[in-house]
């Protein structure tokens, strides 16, 4: 994986087609629209129930979104370790799972 040695990024062999930045950049746009509407519930002091039921919906269209990037990981990332002979990369899949979790 390349990466910025002094920074500590890290940046994928294989690139995320333009179609599937789109996807995931118009899914955050998404989440960040809902978030701003629990914002303006709670300016707004609407009712606790009503909130929570919005921050449910935040927390479930996050959680997708985390499985879309661990697909893309386990596609890309992941099969190019594995096939370049590195099993690290499953003890670091497993603990990205649990985060994500």
């Amino acid at each position: 994986m390349k990466g910025c040695e002094r920074c500590m990024e890290q940046y994928k062999n294989t690139p995320r087609d333009a179609a599937q930045v789109k996807g995931l950049v118009a899914r955050l746009n998404r989440i960040a629209g809902q978030v701003a509407g629990l914002k303006k519930m709670i300016e707004d002091n609407r009712y606790c129930g009503e909130v929570l039921v919005q921050v449910s919906a935040v927390e479930s269209a996050v959680r997708a979104f985390g499985y879309l990037v661990l697909e893309d990981h386990m596609n890309t990332c992941v099969a190019e370790k594995l096939r370049a002979g590195d099993g690290e990369i499953v003890h670091e899949t497993v603990e990205l799972i649990k985060k994500l979790n």
